[in-house]
């Protein structure tokens, strides 16, 4: 997180940080028939049981703690796709390979809230990656 050896170097605290991370596009699957959300930031929906939107992080997290949709880990969270980047980043120790910005928010949020939606978690938090 920005900051992390030195929060005086940083302009933002972890937690606006992660706060900003929430304006991440991820993708739902709502349980629920509900009508378009218009909110300040955009109208979201309407959503439709079983067909997949995407809505900003904060608000699929707002959901998924009423219960109304399940969240789809992103792509770059699957096992498959952080053994390439650990594979690719152990070939080629002075590259990084590309991950989102927030990474760590994201996926913070996202085993903080929706652990069960996420397919191997124990694999995906595994401290390897």
């Amino acid at each position: 997180m920005a900051g992390q050896s030195d929060p005086h170097l940083s302009l933002f605290s972890p937690s606006e940080v992660e706060f900003v991370a929430e304006d991440e596009i991820v993708e739902i699957v709502p349980n629920i028939r509900m009508e378009a959300l218009n909110m300040i930031c955009g109208d979201f929906g309407p959503f439709f049981p079983q067909i997949p939107s995407k809505v900003p992080l904060w608000l699929a997290v707002a959901l998924k703690r009423r219960g109304k949709c399940t969240i789809r880990a992103p792509e770059w969270m699957t096992v498959e796709r952080l053994t390439q980047v650990l594979d690719a980043e152990r070939e080629s120790p002075r590259e990084f390979q590309p991950l989102p910005f927030h990474y760590i928010e994201i996926s913070k949020l996202l085993f903080d809230h929706a652990r069960d939606d996420i397919t191997d978690a124990y694999l995906v938090s595994y401290e390897e990656f």
